[in-house]
């Protein structure tokens, strides 16, 4: 299933992980995420808008991911997630804090939500990186 020097099995499998990540990251830092953002579990009830969007956006942050990993050299594990890593510190760290710093936010939430990148992109880059994507 390559097609354009992309492998969109992985960028699948990626996207699936990353869902996996966030899933497995909120359950743990839940509590104090809610606590950071000043609301209660009733507040944050689920509905399917969000988890929509969520899908969506990790195939396409798994899909870009692929592509500029593939622009930087030889795509293997350990250039995967040195790759994503970098792009997460230059572009999604550092958006994460402008914005929180000018909305107020707690730096707890903003140590969670980046964590939380740089989970996903590190365990997307991985995998991007095993499949040579």
């Amino acid at each position: 299933m390559v097609f354009a020097g992309i492998n969109y099995l992985a960028v699948v499998i990626a996207a699936v992980v990353g869902l996996a990540a966030g899933a497995i990251w909120y359950r743990a830092f839940g509590t104090v995420w809610m606590a950071a953002l000043g609301r209660t579990r009733a507040d944050v009830t689920p509905k399917p808008g969000p988890y929509v969007v969520a899908g969506i956006a990790q195939l396409l942050m798994a899909y870009m991911l692929a592509g500029v990993l593939g622009h930087l050299g030889e795509v293997n594990v350990q250039n995967g997630i040195v790759g994503a890593a970098f792009i997460w510190l230059g572009f999604v760290a550092t958006s994460i804090a402008v914005n929180d710093s000018f909305q107020g936010a707690r730096v707890t939430l903003t140590l969670i939500d980046a964590g939380h990148w740089l989970v996903v992109l590190t365990l997307m880059g991985a995998v991007l990186g095993a499949f040579g994507a």
